[in-house]
């Protein structure tokens, strides 16, 4: 795929003539690796460097890319202690044709594999899984209403939507007929609990979604892909960030994720770290993952989809449907441990 493929770079430039200050320049673009839903450009004009996040070039589930979502929140947190890009411009489908937002870049490292991770001591690896699970406890503490998040979402009944929500897209995107899903699914729907609170949820809370400060790996310096944050339960957050450290959630990544590298704390250790930090009983924790578990699946299948239909750019793609089956499974022994 081609570094401005799913850009017009003229009608970008005009938008940012009258959108983006300090732009003073034609515009080059270079595409972003990183996760397989939107599609992520630096920017620069040889003075500034921005960041532009667009949906993907085809795709089956749209509310999965929802560009507003994604700009409103992060515009929302730029004065609390969470850290995040600086939001610059969202513009409609009236430039590119598809909603799109811009942010500051932000200039750190992002560790997206074991090999990456794997070159720092193991007091820094350490530093950095626990400084991750205290800034997703940070984000958990920001009241939605005093940031201007209130009408963000509907905590009250958030995670029966989450049941439903995912099995839709399932019946959505499913390329085949696996009858565990419908199990998971089921019991998912079976054993929903309460609410355990009402906080800001990133929806994909995960290692390589942080920039780090490169003199600190321990520090932070902007979590991203906010697309799928929402007001809600927080514990679904952090059931979801201990699914990525399985291994199984590997071929997703097309890779040795670092997400899963056994060098990172245990999951009892990030859990026991979260509970320190927030205060919150874990009890029910058990739910949690398996919703996460369920959720990873639905997405690996809405990108086996694209795969198959040929609407993904790139390679490694051709691994991620084989990821489907054991998310499933492992979402299953997730419940069948809490029974």
């Amino acid at each position: 795929m081609s570094d401005d493929a799913g850009l017009d770079l003229l009608a970008l430039e005009r938008f940012f003539i009258d959108h983006v200050p300090g732009f003073r320049d034609r515009l080059t673009a270079r595409l972003l690796e990183g996760g397989r839903s939107n599609l992520t450009y630096r920017l620069t004009d040889g003075h500034s460097t921005w960041v532009l996040r667009r949906p993907p070039l085809g795709g089956l589930t749209p509310s999965a890319h929802d560009m507003y979502r994604e700009y409103r929140v992060v515009s929302a947190l730029a004065d609390t202690d969470v850290p995040v890009a600086r939001a610059v411009a969202y513009a409609d489908d009236d430039v590119l044709g598809v909603p799109f937002s811009v942010v500051r870049y932000v200039d750190g490292p992002v560790l997206r594999s074991q090999e990456q991770l794997h070159t720092l001591p193991a007091a820094d690896i350490r530093r950095c899984a626990f400084g991750l699970v205290d800034v997703l406890a940070r984000l958990h503490t920001v009241d939605p209403a005093h940031v201007g998040l209130g009408d963000f979402g509907r905590p009250e009944g958030y995670l029966r939507r989450q049941v439903r929500r995912w099995n839709d897209q399932w019946q959505r995107v499913r390329t085949r007929q696996l009858d565990d899903v419908d199990a998971l699914h089921a019991r998912l729907a079976d054993t929903c609990p309460a609410e355990a609170g009402a906080a800001i949820v990133h929806g994909d809370f995960r290692i390589d979604n942080a920039i780090l400060d490169p003199d600190d790996i321990g520090v932070v310096r902007a979590l991203v892909d906010w697309e799928m944050a929402t007001v809600g339960d927080p514990l679904a957050d952090l059931g979801l960030h201990l699914v990525y450290a399985d291994p199984v959630f590997e071929p997703v990544l097309a890779g040795s994720a670092a997400s899963t590298s056994p060098r990172l704390p245990s999951t009892d250790e990030l859990a026991q770290r979260y509970a320190e930090t927030t205060g919150r009983d874990l009890s029910g924790l058990a739910f949690y993952v398996a919703l996460g578990y369920f959720k990873i699946a639905v997405i690996a299948e809405g990108i086996h989809a694209r795969y198959t239909a040929g609407l993904t750019r790139g390679s490694g793609f051709d691994t991620v449907g084989d990821a489907v089956p054991p998310l499933v499974a492992n979402g299953l022994r997730a419940l069948a441990t809490n029974s």
